[in-house]
């Protein structure tokens, strides 16, 4: 038992590496975005691309996943997803132009689409329900972790060298990952000669980036009601919804839609969801606030939000152990209410709030964070059939990627069309904007709380 314990180990870390750069560079770019306006000549709607446009790639990709781990053995994926991801960071370093640069992000993401889903069917499937809580804790140690850390990495990055150097030490670590995969990692799933459905993956393509398209362009027309914006995401729902139709139809479906049919998993999903809303659309915040409004260099606004992220990766291996003792009911409404009540406290920052109560609110926020993600996410795994395990984690992979895209989309878009009200560049206008996009995820939270109170523990189920 001790040996295959130590193998599991083996095989995680290598994924554990992998999946951190890979989410770091999701929010890394952040602190980088005043001097990345300046050096592109762009405003802040064209350069959120590069966050918008990664999270985009990995909710039109993420959907494959599931057809990709019946076809393909987890050796194969697991290089192939380092691969792009190494490819992607070089070409993203050495990016002359804006053009360049959102390539190189594209296909950076193409192999976070493939390794994250990987890891997570791969923990399913190694680890025993009971000790599911703190394979997943460390998993989400990665995921909460990885883009909280980025901002703050980024500044340091800034502050000494350039943004180009953001990508340059991410490289070794991929290629790290990489070599240690190829000694440790092996098949663990059933390869089977399924059918790639090329409608299907269009069909997706189409709905997931619509939507997300549309929210997009909102940031930059400064309305949701633009005809643009109403056209795209329509599009994007239609295209969904005769996505889901032909997916019930279909023998060998691309992603089985029968994991909604589990309520559990249904509730986890939703509270994941704004979860990753809330944490992607602060990240793009807290620091145009802190950059913009209290004037930090990039290093120190990199530093204000370094202690949350800190104490978040110790919390979300605690919360992995914690759940498997005493599952979700009780950790996830305590969870949000330690969300909520940091968002409450910063829906009334201005120019003049002190840098060390946005610190201790940030921690608070993601000691609470940490506290409803995996507890959220694993129980409703937990309670899916084996069968639907690949399913189960694409759904929720892509879904996740793309809440983080329109979350990140609408919070931009919220303090562009406050900030429009005023004069161009004015701190009050800049102040009120993040105010009011703070109040959105207040919003959300506190819907996510009153579903948290329908959990149920799916092991207590039986």
């Amino acid at each position: 038992m001790s040996t295959l314990y130590e193998q599991r180990n083996k095989i995680i870390s290598a994924f554990l590496i992998a999946a951190f750069i890979g989410l770091f560079n999701e929010t890394a770019l952040n602190m980088a975005f005043v001097e990345l306006g300046k050096d592109f000549g762009k405003d802040t709607s064209v350069i959120q691309w590069l966050t918008t446009g990664y999270l985009l790639t990995l909710g039109i990709l993420v959907p494959a996943s599931a057809f990709l781990m019946q076809r393909f053995t987890t050796r194969q994926l697991f290089t192939a997803s380092l691969v792009f991801s190494i490819a992607g960071t070089v070409i993203s370093a050495s990016a002359p132009i804006f053009s360049v640069l959102l390539i190189g992000r594209i296909v950076q993401a193409i192999g976070a689409a493939i390794i994250l889903p990987l890891m997570m069917t791969v923990i399913l499937l190694v680890y025993p329900i009971n000790k599911r809580g703190a394979a997943m804790g460390k998993i989400g140690l990665v995921i909460i972790f990885a883009p909280a850390i980025g901002p703050t990495i980024a500044g340091l990055v800034i502050d000494r060298l350039s943004w180009h150097w953001i990508f340059w030490l991410s490289a070794p670590f991929l290629i790290i990952s990489l070599l240690v995969g190829l000694k440790f990692v092996r098949n663990v799933n059933e390869v089977q000669k399924v059918k790639f459905d090329v409608l299907s993956f269009i069909l997706s393509t189409i709905g997931f980036g619509g939507i997300v398209y549309g929210f997009s362009i909102s940031g930059k027309l400064g309305t949701f009601l633009a005809p643009e914006v109403i056209v795209e995401v329509v599009i994007g729902v239609v295209a969904l919804i005769i996505f889901g139709l032909r997916q019930v139809k279909m023998e060998q479906p691309m992603l089985n839609l029968k994991v909604f049919k589990y309520p559990m998993y249904v509730i986890g999903l939703v509270i994941l969801l704004v979860c990753m809303m809330t944490i992607l659309s602060t990240m793009v915040l807290l620091p145009i606030y802190l950059q913009n409004v209290l004037l930090l260099a990039p290093v120190f606004a990199g530093l204000v939000l370094l202690p949350g992220g800190v104490i978040n990766a110790f919390m979300s291996v605690v919360a992995g152990n914690l759940f498997d003792k005493f599952g979700p009911k009780q950790m996830v409404p305590i969870g949000l209410l330690m969300v909520i009540a940091p968002l409450i406290v910063l829906r009334g920052i201005d120019a003049g709030t002190s840098p060390y109560l946005i610190i201790a609110m940030h921690i608070i926020m993601f000691v609470g964070i940490s506290l409803v993600m995996m507890p959220a996410q694993t129980n409703g795994l937990n309670e899916l059939p084996r069968e639907l395990y690949a399913d189960g984690t694409a759904v929720m992979n892509t879904l996740q990627q793309v809440s983080g895209a329109i979350g990140t989309a609408i919070a931009v878009t919220i303090m562009s069309i406050t900030s429009a009200t005023y004069a161009t560049g004015s701190i009050e206008g800049i102040v009120h904007g993040v105010q009011n996009s703070i109040t959105f995820g207040l919003v959300i939270s506190i819907i996510a709380l009153v579903l948290s109170f329908f959990i149920k523990n799916v092991r207590e189920q039986g």
